[in-house]
């Protein structure tokens, strides 16, 4: 082996044609015993060698379970998985994007100021639903429901009163007035 890479590094600077006889008969020697070993064997051996170099050590899921081993098929995994790794948003079939929608709403209305932004997004957000089930581009089916402006509002009067009652009942939080440096070091730093 070692003379085949010396012979390999001759051949750049110019060799003989007994040099090049050589060195094709080294080569084709080392084709031979190649061609012995097994792919088990070969395989076998490239691992071994990569624990002894410590290519295996730290790996992320040492000694834990794999993701979404043992669970059921679904062609679409690694679109999922992408989305959930990434922390995309806005990229996705209508129907999962409406879904997740759907589950923040509540809070998206809570930060509105008037009942006609309330209705405006509830209305908004039933156009894109109805939208979603007309189409038939495939994927998942749409089975998010379209909301009740007029009880979105309700609710909204609700939530607002009630976080209404809750900060009155804690009370005013006035901050004590800082006493000036003079006072603090008079009073002993209190």
């Amino acid at each position: 082996m070692e003379r085949l890479s010396e012979l390999r590094a001759a051949r750049g600077a110019g060799i003989t044609a007994e040099e090049e006889a050589e060195l094709n008969a080294a080569e084709e020697e080392e084709r031979q015993k190649r061609g012995k070993v097994s792919d088990p064997a070969r395989v076998e051996y490239l691992i071994r060698d990569a624990m002894a170099q410590g290519k295996f050590d730290n790996l992320k899921y040492a000694g834990k379970p794999i993701p979404g081993l043992g669970t059921n098929y679904d062609p679409d995994w690694w679109v999922k998985g992408l989305i959930q790794r990434e922390h995309l948003t806005g990229v996705g079939p209508k129907a999962i994007l409406l879904r997740t929608e759907d589950a923040e709403l509540d809070a998206r209305l809570d930060t509105q100021y008037s009942e006609k932004q309330v209705r405006d997004l509830v209305e908004d957000f039933n156009a894109r639903v109805i939208d979603a089930r007309r189409q038939l581009q495939g994927g998942p089916p749409v089975i998010t429901q379209t909301r009740d402006p007029g009880v979105e509002v309700q609710r909204w009067r609700e939530r607002r009163a009630a976080a209404a009652a809750t900060s009155a009942a804690e009370g005013p939080s006035e901050p004590q007035p800082r006493k000036s440096w003079w006072q603090r070091l008079w009073t002993g730093g209190s």
